[in-house]
């Protein structure tokens, strides 16, 4: 009975901790279900799969196992953003964590490996310290303007056009045939973060990536 208590007050205090992560500092800014569907459930039988692991040997070898695995697999099915596989390797590497700590009785290390983890995660969202930029790529029409001496009016022709707060523009691929010029405009992300209707952010621009198309 005892034992079957400990387990369960254990699986509590991970389970509170995945939580908090997930429905306090993920879900604010992301709210997708599949993901937070797959965080839960990986934390919880992650987390059960450890406690029948008794050796803390065999639960870190494990543990290292899964993210190998991870990494390779990446979920062929579709590509998980960088921001999703992070979440992703810290809600596997809590159970690990905590499955081996509790077992060794290292309270005070839990402690502190969990505060820290979630203080860590709430200052990264919370852009504490950073001002962050968001890129968004355009196909722009007006190639006349690319001309230096013309930069002020492009500027305002942007910002007229798409009601950004354009900070900064880098032209990439020039098209004289077609007369057009692709642009990465970038915009300070605070300014928009409340809107209710965003650009979705091209931070990087793989190939085949789609681009909005502005004409005159």
């Amino acid at each position: 009975m005892n034992t079957l208590i400990q387990a369960g007050l254990s699986f509590g205090l991970n389970f509170v901790i995945a939580v908090v992560i997930v429905r306090f500092i993920y879900y604010p800014r992301r709210r997708a279900k599949d993901y937070v569907f797959t965080f839960i459930t990986f934390n919880t039988i992650i987390f059960f799969v450890l406690r029948l692991l008794r050796s803390a040997d065999l639960s870190l070898g494990f543990g290292f196992g899964l993210f190998a695995i991870f990494s390779v697999l990446r979920y062929r099915t579709k590509t998980i953003p960088i921001r999703e596989m992070t979440y992703l390797f810290v809600i596997i590497a809590l159970p690990v964590i905590n499955s081996i700590l509790i077992q060794e009785h290292g309270w005070e290390e839990l402690i502190v490996a969990n505060f820290a983890t979630i203080a860590v995660l709430y200052m990264l969202e919370k852009e504490w310290g950073f001002q962050y930029e968001i890129r968004k790529t355009v196909t722009y029409h007006k190639i006349d303007l690319i001309r230096p001496e013309n930069w002020p009016q492009l500027l305002d022709d942007l910002q007229e056009r798409t009601g950004l707060p354009i900070q900064r523009i880098e032209i990439d691929e020039l098209d004289f045939q077609r007369k057009t010029v692709q642009l990465h405009i970038h915009y300070d992300a605070q300014a928009v973060r409340q809107a209710q209707i965003t650009f979705t952010p091209n931070h990087h621009t793989p190939a085949g990536d789609y681009t909005d198309v502005i004409k005159p």
